[in-house]
C-alpha cells in the first residue's frame, strides 16, 4: 500500500551486471515535492539507480512505483519521468525556444500550444529573453537552465537529474544550485538529484541517500547525515571528521562512555549497536576548541596552520601520534598558537559520535 505522500516507491531493487551486483536490494521512499538527493562516490550505484527510475536500465529484481503504479513494464519514453544529463545535449541548430518545444512537438503537442508552454517555461528559468538565441550565444548556467525548461516542459511527475551541475565553475555552480532549489520549490514536483559532491548535497536537500558499494548507508535530512553519521563511511564522505581510535568501556541507552587518546574519559552518542573495545570517534573540526593544555585534557602539538579566509585549519598531533584537525572561525580577536606549540583540545557537548564501521 502506497502511502499518499509518496511519490517513488523503490522496493527491494537489486542490479547485476553477469557477476557484479551494482545495487544490493534498495530500498526507498521518495516523496510528494521533495528534494531528494543520491550521493555518494564513483561507481557506489547512485547513477544506475537513477537510470533504473528512468527506465535506461532494467532492474534485475524488485520494483519500482511511482503513484503506486508500477514502472516495471514501461519504456523510458512512457514513463512520467524527465531527466537531465551531465552533457545538456542541447540540438545546436535549434533557437532556446525550438528546443524546449522539440519534445512536446514530439508528444502531440500542437505548435501554438508548445510556444506557450516553451515561454512559460523560459519564463520559469528567467530566460524568457534569450527564446531566439542560439545554444553557442548562451552561457554554460544558462544552457543548463534551458535542459531544466525543456525537462519540466512535459508536466513530467518527478525530474531526474543526473550530476547537472558537474560542467560548471565553483561560482556558477553556486549560484545555479540556488535557482535549482527555488526551482523545484516552484514546480511543485519531486527532484531526484545525483551528485557526488558533498557540498551540493547538504545545500539543496530535503533528504540525503548516502550510498556506498551498492548500498544505501544512511537516509535522513542533511543535518541528520552530518550530525548523526550512521556508520564511519557516512561520517567521512560528508564533509571533514576526524576519526580517532577509542576505547570503548561501555555502551548504555544509546550513551557511549569512551576513553581518548591519552587516558581522558568522554561520553558520546552510539550510532548503532557497539561492543566493548576498540571503536572509532567521529568529531567535526568546527566542533574542537583549543586550550592551555593542562592534566585529565586531550592533549596535542600543533603541527601546521592553513589560511582559508573564512577560517583557520589547523592540523594536530595527539599523544599517541595519531592527526587530528580543528577549523577556528576567523576574527580580529583569534590567537592561534605557533606551529610545535603543544595545546589542550576541549570537545563541544554532543561533537562527537561513535561509530561503527
Amino acid at each position: 500500500m502506497i502511502k499518499p505522500d509518496i511519490a517513488i516507491d523503490i522496493d527491494q531493487v537489486v542490479k547485476r551486471y553477469g557477476s557484479v551486483t551494482a545495487l544490493h536490494s534498495i530500498s526507498l521512499d521518495i516523496r510528494q515535492n521533495e528534494f531528494f538527493t543520491l550521493l555518494g562516490p564513483s561507481g557506489c550505484g547512485k547513477t544506475t539507480l537513477l537510470r533504473c527510475i528512468a527506465g535506461f536500465e532494467e532492474a534485475t529484481e524488485g520494483a519500482i512505483k511511482l503513484d503506486g503504479d508500477d514502472l516495471t513494464p514501461l519504456p523510458p519514453h512512457k514513463r512520467p519521468v524527465n531527466t537531465v544529463f551531465q552533457q545538456y545535449a542541447l540540438f545546436p541548430h535549434m533557437t532556446v525556444e525550438e528546443n524546449v518545444m522539440f519534445g512536446l512537438l514530439q508528444s502531440g503537442w500542437s505548435k501554438y500550444e508548445a510556444i506557450r508552454r516553451a515561454d512559460d517555461m523560459l519564463k520559469l528559468v528567467q530566460l524568457d529573453k534569450f527564446a531566439k538565441r542560439k545554444p553557442s550565444q548562451l552561457s554554460g548556467g544558462q544552457q543548463q537552465r534551458v535542459a531544466l525548461a525543456r525537462a519540466l516542459a512535459p508536466r513530467p511527475k518527478v525530474l531526474l537529474l543526473d550530476e547537472p551541475l558537474s560542467a560548471l565553475d565553483l561560482k556558477l555552480r553556486q549560484e545555479v544550485r540556488v535557482q535549482l532549489k527555488a526551482l523545484q520549490r516552484e514546480t511543485g514536483i519531486a527532484f531526484v538529484f545525483v551528485t557526488h559532491d558533498q557540498e551540493e548535497a547538504l545545500t539543496m536537500s530535503d533528504r540525503i541517500a548516502v550510498m556506498g558499494n551498492g548500498y544505501i548507508q544512511q537516509v535522513g535530512t542533511p543535518q541528520e547525515i552530518y550530525e548523526a553519521p550512521a556508520n564511519r563511511f557516512v561520517a567521512d564522505f560528508i564533509g571533514e571528521t576526524n576519526l580517532l581510535d577509542v576505547e570503548v568501556l561501555s555502551v548504555v541507552d544509546g550513551t557511549a562512555n569512551i576513553t581518548l587518546p591519552g587516558g581522558t574519559p568522554f561520553s558520546c552518542p552510539a550510532a548503532g549497536v557497539i561492543e566493548k573495545g576498540k571503536g572509532h570517534l567521529s568529531v567535526r573540526p568546527e566542533r574542537i576548541a583549543l586550550c592551555a593544555p593542562k592534566k585529565g585534557d586531550l592533549l596535542a602539538k600543533i603541527s601546521d596552520q592553513i589560511y582559508l579566509g573564512t577560517d583557520i585549519h589547523v592540523k594536530l598531533v595527539l599523544e599517541d601520534g595519531e592527526d587530528m584537525a580543528i577549523r577556528l572561525q576567523n576574527s580580529e580577536s583569534l590567537n592561534v598558537p605557533p606551529i610545535g606549540q603543544s595545546v589542550g583540545l576541549k570537545l563541544e557537548a554532543g561533537a562527537a559520535c561513535l561509530l561503527i564501521d
